[in-house]
């Protein structure tokens, strides 16, 4: 976890962030370049937007935790918020 800094995990199970964006429109945007990212992947995190508050969480839910996938597409989900 020391990689995933800003990042929270439940025993393994979920990897979780929020993000505080700039306004409303910034957490829209930033929501569409993730859901781009999670397509091309083909996995999809729950998200939660509450004004300029995303809250993404990353699971293999048919591998029942954590992969190697969430943990890659933490970090460029990190760098999603980052542009």
């Amino acid at each position: 976890m020391r990689e995933h800094s800003g990042w929270t995990n439940d025993g393994l199970q979920t990897l979780s962030r929020t993000f505080e964006l700039a306004g409303f429109p910034e957490a829209i945007a930033f929501v569409v370049k993730l859901s781009m990212l999670a397509e091309k992947h083909n996995h999809h995190p729950d998200i939660d937007i509450r004004f300029k508050t995303v809250r993404v969480l990353w699971t293999t839910h048919d591998a029942g935790g954590l992969t190697r996938l969430d943990l890659a597409l933490a970090e460029a989900t990190d760098t999603l918020a980052s542009r």
